[in-house]
């Protein structure tokens, strides 16, 4: 199962890059808008339930750290897109990511204890870094407003630290 989390976000961040191409070249910004805050919100309902099932107290700090710095980063997407006047509009990519958090919540909840908690952070690990490269290739490049850019490269480093967080999570729980 763990396996099948693991490679369903390497399919993910593939499918983004390749799916972001397929739409009219690149992704327009509302598009853009759209796949930031579905990316923030898979990982805040996913870090809701870790919060709520997990008993281990590191992963418990983290999930309540990934709701509180997603949740914070999508408060601004949503106040700048209202500002500019964009409606977030979905796409095949922003949807296919809906469809897959919805589908690991489903697996995570199966799980309990340990066997939860490092299927939660090993999720944690590969839905960061791809969410990093589906940033660094497609989002932050193709976004033609210059505020949504800024905005996009301040989160940035935000996910890079859940990245080393969740990395370092990641390592002790395996010990």
């Amino acid at each position: 199962m763990l396996k099948s989390l693991i490679t369903a976000l390497a399919v993910f961040a593939a499918f983004s890059t390749v799916q972001a191409q397929n739409e009219a070249a690149s992704p327009t910004d509302a598009q853009i808008a759209m796949i930031a805050v579905t990316a923030d919100t898979v990982d805040i309902d996913v870090g809701k339930m870790a919060a709520q099932k997990t008993s281990n107290r590191a992963v418990k700090e983290f999930a309540e750290t990934m709701v509180r710095d997603h949740t914070a980063v999508n408060v601004k997407a949503t106040a700048l897109a209202k500002k500019l006047g964009v409606t977030p509009q979905e796409s095949d990519t922003s949807k296919s990511l809906k469809a897959d958090g919805e589908k690991k919540i489903a697996e995570l909840k199966a799980m309990t204890g340990a066997e939860f908690d490092k299927a939660y952070i090993d999720n944690e690990v590969s839905y960061h870094e791809a969410v990093l490269g589906v940033l660094d290739k497609t989002l932050i490049p193709n976004t033609r407003n210059a505020e949504l850019k800024m905005l996009l490269e301040s989160a940035r480093p935000i996910f890079v630290s859940h990245l080393a967080h969740a990395k370092k999570l990641q390592a002790s729980l395996s010990k």
